[in-house]
């Protein structure tokens, strides 16, 4: 018998980013939100509710996002399969990429680890596109001043400042 590290039973600090751009966006949130705690996952903490442009195709539908602050004992790929099922579960179908959906659950950072998995879950963890994306960079901040990315090991400030202007402009807390 292998004798588990004791530090693969501890409890894993994991960001996990939410957004809608079909129907009733925040309730979908909260739904989301619902549903993943009906899995082991203790929500900590969620920033507020941030509105921003659909991208790429700015004719779609804007977006509400937040992030939130959980807890877990899942691994990175039971978590996927989660928030995977979690989206399917509420009408999401992939048909295209970046269509308009009514649920969205990234996983963003799962306990500052460095993860990838290329098989049919396709799991690169921190997050590939995050450092981009006003839509979590924000949100993370509000939940975290202290982050730091575990790869090019920038601060949340540094990545916000990295930015360009027009995205900061183009998202609204709400």
């Amino acid at each position: 018998m292998i004798k588990q590290d004791i530090l693969e039973n501890q409890a894993k600090i994991v960001f996990l980013a939410i957004g809608s751009n079909l129907g009733n966006k925040i309730k979908n949130i909260i739904l989301a939100k619902y549903k993943l705690q009906t899995y082991p996952i203790k929500i900590i903490k969620s920033s507020s509710n941030y509105e921003t442009i659909s991208w790429p195709n700015y004719k779609n539908p804007k977006f509400i996002n937040i992030v939130i602050k959980v807890q877990t004992f899942l691994s990175p790929k039971e978590l996927l399969k989660i928030c995977n099922n979690i989206e399917h579960e509420m009408g999401r179908r992939r048909k295209r990429k970046n269509e308009p959906r009514i649920c969205d659950i990234d996983i963003i950072d799962y306990d500052q680890k460095i993860i990838k998995y290329h098989s049919n879950l396709n799991l690169v963890l921190p997050h590939s596109e995050m450092t981009k994306r006003n839509f979590v960079l924000l949100p993370l901040f509000e939940l975290t001043k202290s982050w730091k990315h575990p790869i090019s090991k920038f601060s949340i400030v540094k990545l916000i400042n990295l930015l360009k202007i027009k995205d900061l402009r183009a998202i609204k807390q709400i």
